[in-house]
């Protein structure tokens, strides 16, 4: 799961649809509103290419048309799973459109799918916004004998779905606690500041950090606090935290808002330097915090990866082969003394392709 993004709305219409070069493309003509397919180059994004150990789809799926539904549109993670997606689909001659929600939001991202779906295209690559709610929509376009392959989020029930492809984030967690403990190696108490209960991903990532770090007697776990995918409340639950365990010495936030709030509620408890923020994904903005000493780790996930191997599936799937039905992709640990790292500079994700 990411970020939500304050992108406005036009009109009575609360989601926003990008069209693929718009998300992932500086070159392109087409209008961003329009959501046309298109095929277009994301050769700057294969740097950031790493392989899952996931079997290529043959080129016998060639010319068929895919939508990549994004968790939120013009979020970094989604932009360069979209460059990764791009740049699978041309090779395969095939085409993408790209769509998503102005926020991470069932209640937007649902009447995308249902018009999607309407147009039938031959796959779907989506990235659910909600486990139970995103199910509904989703299994019509299966109905439909549109083939989906989940990206990133998942649903409770995910049957029908050819693949599903995300990061480990259940080890996510449990290396955002590695983290931690390079930088804490004296022990204490930790914390976790999440976003909204019911979100595959981030809940994963609590209980892998949460697990990992009850089983280690330096170490207390005091809970989790929810914030609404919002700074302004992940400061205030923060402040409330530290006021009542002043002996936390590291808080893992499972998303940017959550370690913008996190770091911004340190400040406010007065135990700057004290306490270290270990966040989640590498966005620009994330990189920026973990250079200016705001966060002092970040887990980032492999989208591109994520793409390509979405596309492969679907693929296969479409040419009667057979699919792999979960894909898990690696993490990288990024601090300040191994950002210049080739490998740390290949994970911080895209804002174009």
């Amino acid at each position: 799961m990411k970020r939500s993004l304050s992108v406005p709305a036009a009109g009575a219409t609360a989601a926003l649809l990008l069209g693929v070069t718009a998300a992932c493309s500086s070159s392109s003509s087409s209008p961003a509103a329009t959501g046309a397919s298109s095929s277009a180059p994301a050769s700057s994004a294969s740097a950031a290419a790493s392989t899952s150990g996931s079997a290529p789809a043959s080129a016998g799926s060639s010319g068929k048309s895919m939508t990549f539904i994004q968790g939120v549109a013009g979020d970094g993670f989604y932009v360069t799973m979209g460059c990764g997606i791009q740049a699978e689909a041309k090779k395969l001659g095939d085409t993408v459109n790209i769509q998503g929600p102005s926020q991470f939001d069932s209640t937007l991202q649902n009447p995308i799918i249902e018009s999607v779906t309407a147009a039938h295209p031959d796959a779907i690559l989506i990235a659910p916004d909600d486990v139970a709610a995103s199910r509904p929509p989703i299994a019509a376009a299966m109905a439909a004998g549109i083939k989906v392959v989940l990206v990133d989020t998942t649903l409770a029930d995910p049957s029908g779905a050819v693949s599903q492809i995300s990061s480990d984030n259940t080890a996510g967690g449990a290396d955002a606690f590695d983290a931690v403990k390079e930088l804490v190696p004296g022990g204490g108490q930790v914390f976790v500041v999440n976003t909204k209960p019911g979100i595959s991903t981030t809940d994963q990532r609590t209980a892998g950090f949460a697990a990992a770090a009850k089983a280690d007697p330096k170490f207390t776990y005091v809970g989790v606090q929810y914030d609404q995918d919002t700074a302004s409340l992940a400061a205030q639950v923060t402040l409330a935290e530290l006021q009542k365990n002043p002996g936390i010495v590291a808080i893992f936030a499972t998303n940017l808002f959550s370690a913008e709030g996190a770091a911004t509620g340190i400040r406010q408890a007065g135990m700057a330097g004290k306490v270290k923020v270990i966040g989640f994904d590498a966005e620009p903005d994330e990189i920026t915090a973990l250079q200016q000493g705001t966060v002092q780790a970040l887990i980032a996930q492999s989208p591109y990866t994520i793409g390509t191997d979405a596309v492969d599936q679907a693929a296969a799937a479409l040419a009667g082969k057979t699919a792999t039905p979960k894909i898990g992709t690696k993490f990288t640990i990024i601090t300040a003394a191994n950002l210049k790292s080739a490998a740390s500079q290949a994970a911080i994700y895209k804002t174009s392709c």
